[in-house]
């Protein structure tokens, strides 16, 4: 039976491949133990090993990484490995391997830096809850069992955020490399045998009157609008009229708030569960999302075939990602050639 340990440890490491393709950078939870010196011979012997453990072993650009940070990035991966029951080349091997990762990782951090990029705290909230339910924990338990395997949720959420801001990075780069034509899509296609059956999705058309907050009109004033429109709606009005009025979705109220056929997914997720929840020609009422408070109208639903538009998608994301790849790989040696890299170790 694989321990707790060993379960979050594969979690992590599965959600850093998903975060950043190509990254080996390793999401582990490590254990630590402190040791109390005994002697004042202990203590002076202590603090000469923090001195040699905290010497430079590289200078990336304007950033050092330092010995104690690559021992403890070593210790992370040989615990993966003892968790997962593979093999490590020999230490001093092994030490360059991941000194050379973490030379990666500082000059796309650096990148990132420079281009004022962030992570939003909504966004890596969500990513260290989808870390905890992958291991069937909330979000306390997990850091329950973070604090007990020697690290903190704080230290998690950086490794996170750095991982994510590294991938901001790569996105960035990557997607203006790497371009997918529908001649290509035509020509795997046309070298792949037909598949049968068929592939549904349930579309609904509806329409919305959206009321923002703004710096002039707080929660319970957009909520007082929205109501209103929605009275105005109930007595009969004209939608487009009513939308045209009182919606701030520009886009949308200068076509009577109609928003088309929406498809699973297409919606923020408050929008979407109320929407679904709707019968046609049912009006919701105001919903709040993270643009302010909706009115919502479902006009009618139906059954959509995407059989062959879905796998024309696959086609093209599974190109892409191959080829995103291979540029990724090009791209890294790149910017290793040109940063200034200093290795002491």
């Amino acid at each position: 039976m694989m321990t707790r340990k060993t379960l979050l440890t594969c979690a992590l490491t599965k959600r850093a491949k998903r975060l950043s393709v190509g990254s080996m950078m390793v999401l582990c939870l490590g254990t630590g133990a402190a040791l109390v010196p005994l002697t004042a011979h202990a203590q002076n012997f202590e603090s000469a090993q923090r001195q040699q453990l905290d010497s430079v072993v590289a200078v990336v650009n304007d950033g050092v990484i330092m010995r104690s940070e690559l021992n403890e990035r070593i210790a992370q991966v040989e615990q993966q490995a003892a968790a997962q029951g593979g093999n490590l080349p020999p230490r001093s091997q092994l030490a360059q391997q991941v000194l050379e990762r973490m030379i990666m990782d500082e000059i796309q951090l650096q990148m990132a830096r420079q281009a004022n990029l962030s992570v939003d705290d909504t966004e890596l909230n969500r990513q260290l809850r989808n870390i905890a339910e992958s291991n069937g924990m909330s979000l306390d338990q997990f850091a329950d069992a973070v604090e007990a395997d020697g690290m903190t949720l704080a230290e998690v959420r950086e490794d996170v955020r750095r991982e994510m801001l590294m991938r901001q990075v790569q996105q960035r780069q990557i997607s203006q490399r790497v371009t997918v034509s529908d001649r290509d899509v035509e020509r795997f296609l046309s070298q792949q045998p037909s598949q049968q059956g068929k592939a549904f999705i349930e579309e609904t058309r509806a329409r919305h009157v959206l009321v923002e907050l703004t710096p002039t009109r707080n929660e319970n004033q957009a909520r007082a609008r929205a109501q209103e429109a929605r009275q105005r709606l109930q007595q009969g009005e004209d939608f487009a009229s009513v939308a045209r009025e009182y919606s701030d979705d520009r886009g949308s109220a200068m076509n009577g708030g109609d928003l088309g056929w929406v498809r699973p997914g297409q919606t923020v997720p408050a929008f979407e569960e109320a929407m679904t929840s709707l019968s046609p020609n049912q009006l919701s009422e105001p919903v709040r999302s993270q643009f302010g408070y909706h009115v919502i109208e479902v006009l009618e639903r139906r059954r959509q075939d995407v059989t062959e538009e879905s796998r024309r998608e696959q086609v093209r994301q599974a190109i892409f990602q191959r080829r995103a790849n291979e540029e990724l790989q090009i791209w890294q040696r790149e910017i290793r050639e040109q940063a200034f890299v200093d290795i002491r170790l």
